[in-house]
C-alpha cells in the first residue's frame, strides 16, 4: 500500500490515551462489593516514556483518587475529565522507567460512548466489563489505546458466593471471613480495552473441551450451544494457525445483553444467546476468531477495525461452510446483493468514529477478505493467514502491513484491488477466482 492510499490520520478517540510513554505491566487489586456495586482498587503500573516526560497522563473515570506514588515517592495529581494528571517527582528520559501507583475507589460507572455506556457494568446479580472501545477508565488507570499492549496481573476480592473470571490463568484463590480473592495472570501482551473481570453466581464446566462459566439453570442449553466449539478450534486452528493463549472461557452472564463480547481468552454471552437450539452459534465463532484476530493481533488504531471484524465475520462463513451450512460463497453473494443497496459512502479503512461497529464493517471486510482469497487461490491465501497470525502474535498490526504481507506471498499485484475494497467507496463487484 502506497502512502497516499493510506494517509496518516488523527486518532479516533484523542482523548484516550498518550504516546508519549508505554505500559509494560498491570498490576490491579480489587475489593469490590457487590449489592452496593462498590469497587476500591490499587493499581501499579510500570511506566516507559518514549520521549522525556515531566507529567503523566492516565484514563479513569469518576472515581476518588486517595494516593498517587511514583517509585515509592508521593506525587502531586489532578484528577477530573477522564484524567488523571500526575506530576513525576522527577522528570523521566526516554527510554526511562518507573512504577506508578494509584488508590481509588467509588462506584464504577460505564464510560459515555455513541453505543451506550461501556466498561463496568452493574448486572443484576454481579458485575461485567465489556470495554470496546473506550471503557477501560471506568474500572481502573490506564494508557487507553489499543496499540499500547502490556501483561496484566489482577486480583479480586468479593464475596464467597460469586465466581470471579479474568484474563490469563487462575493462579491463586484464597477464601477467608465470607469473602474470596481470585488472582489471574495475564503474561501475555493485552490491549486495556481487552481486559475483563466477570462476577457472578456461576457453575463452571468444560463443554466440549472448553471452560463455560454459565447459570445453573442454562446447563442443558449450555451444553447443547456451545457443544461444537472443540470442532471451532480444530478448523480455526487449521485455518489461521495455532491458538495465541494458554486457555479460553466462555462466559454466558445471567443478564440479556445487547451482543456479545471478546476479551483476551475471554468471550461474554448473555443468557439471551443461549436458546437451546444453536441459533446464535455464528456468535460463537465470530466471538473464538477474535482471540486470533483482535487479541492477539490487536490494531494499533481503531480506523483500522476491519482487521478484527472483517476477520471475525469471514471465520463465522468458514466455519458456516464447515459445518454442514450455507458455503462462505453463498453468504458472500448474499451480502454483495444487501451491501450494494446501501449508500456507497463507506471507507472500509476508515470508517469514522462514528461507523466503528456500522454492520459495513464487518460484512464489507468478510468480502474483501474473499475478494482477495479468489484473486490468491487459497494455497496462497491460507498460508498468508498462518504466516500473519504468526509473525504478529500478541503484536499491533495495520492495514498497511496486512498489504505488504499478503503481497509478499503471491505474485498476483494485490494493490489495486485492496486499495478499490479498502479505500474506494463504491463498493466493487465480486472477484473471479484465479486461473490455474
Amino acid at each position: 500500500m502506497t502512502s497516499a492510499m493510506a494517509p496518516v490520520m488523527t486518532p479516533y478517540f484523542p482523548e484516550h490515551g498518550d504516546r508519549r510513554y508505554g505500559v509494560s505491566h498491570y498490576d490491579l487489586t480489587l475489593d469490590y462489593r457487590v449489592p452496593a456495586n462498590r469497587l476500591a482498587g490499587t493499581a501499579r503500573l510500570t511506566v516507559s516514556a518514549a520521549e522525556p516526560l515531566g507529567v503523566l497522563d492516565l484514563d479513569l473515570g469518576k472515581f476518588r483518587v486517595s494516593g498517587v506514588t511514583v517509585d515509592g515517592v508521593p506525587a502531586r495529581y489532578v484528577h477530573g475529565q477522564g484524567k488523571l494528571r500526575v506530576t513525576l517527582p522527577r522528570s523521566l528520559p526516554a527510554g526511562g522507567q518507573a512504577g506508578v501507583e494509584v488508590r481509588y475507589s467509588g462506584n464504577p460507572l460505564p464510560v459515555p460512548s455513541p453505543w451506550g455506556g461501556l466498561g463496568w457494568e452493574e448486572l443484576t446479580d454481579g458485575a461485567l466489563v465489556a470495554g470496546q472501545p473506550i471503557g477501560a477508565p471506568s474500572w481502573f488507570p490506564c494508557n487507553d489505546r489499543p496499540g499500547d499492549k502490556a501483561s496484566y496481573r489482577i486480583s479480586v476480592t468479593t464475596a464467597s458466593p460469586y465466581q470471579v473470571i479474568a484474563n490469563g490463568v487462575l493462579v491463586t484463590r484464597r477464601r477467608s471471613a465470607g469473602s474470596t480473592t481470585w488472582i489471574y495472570d495475564q503474561p501475555e501482551p493485552m490491549a486495556s480495552y481487552l481486559a475483563s473481570v466477570q462476577i457472578g453466581r456461576y457453575r463452571l464446566a468444560e463443554v466440549a473441551g472448553i471452560e463455560v462459566a454459565h447459570p445453573a439453570r442454562l446447563a442443558t442449553r449450555v451444553r447443547h450451544d456451545f457443544g461444537r466449539q472443540g470442532e471451532m478450534m480444530e478448523l480455526f486452528t487449521d485455518l489461521f494457525g495455532a491458538y495465541p493463549f494458554t486457555g479460553y472461557t466462555v462466559v454466558v452472564a445471567d443478564d440479556d445483553l445487547d451482543i456479545p463480547v471478546e476479551a483476551q481468552g475471554m468471550s461474554i454471552f448473555g443468557r439471551n444467546h443461549v436458546d437451546g437450539a444453536r441459533g446464535f452459534e455464528r456468535l460463537v465463532a465470530h466471538e473464538l476468531a477474535h482471540q486470533w484476530f483482535g487479541n492477539s493481533l490487536t490494531v494499533a488504531c481503531w480506523r483500522d477495525i476491519w482487521l478484527q471484524e472483517g476477520f471475525a465475520t469471514y471465520a463465522e462463513w468458514l466455519w458456516s461452510e464447515a459445518s454442514g451450512g450455507p458455503s462462505a460463497g453463498d453468504h458472500v453473494e448474499r451480502w454483495h446483493r444487501r451491501l450494494a443497496l446501501l449508500p456507497q459512502d463507506f471507507v472500509l479503512a476508515d470508517p469514522g468514529p462514528a461507523a466503528l461497529f456500522d454492520d459495513r464493517v464487518y460484512k464489507r471486510g468478510a468480502l474483501t477478505l474473499h475478494a482477495l482469497r479468489r484473486a490468491v487461490g487459497d494455497q496462497a491465501f491460507f498460508p498468508a493467514l498462518r504466516a500473519w497470525t504468526a509473525e504478529h502474535r500478541h503484536g499491533s498490526v495495520t492495514t498497511a502491513q496486512f498489504a505488504g504481507h499478503v503481497q509478499r506471498h503471491t505474485s498476483r499485484p494485490i494493490g489495486p484491488l485492496l486499495s478499490a475494497w479498502l479505500y474506494g467507496k463504491p463498493m466493487p463487484r465480486p472477484a473471479a477466482p484465479p486461473d490455474h
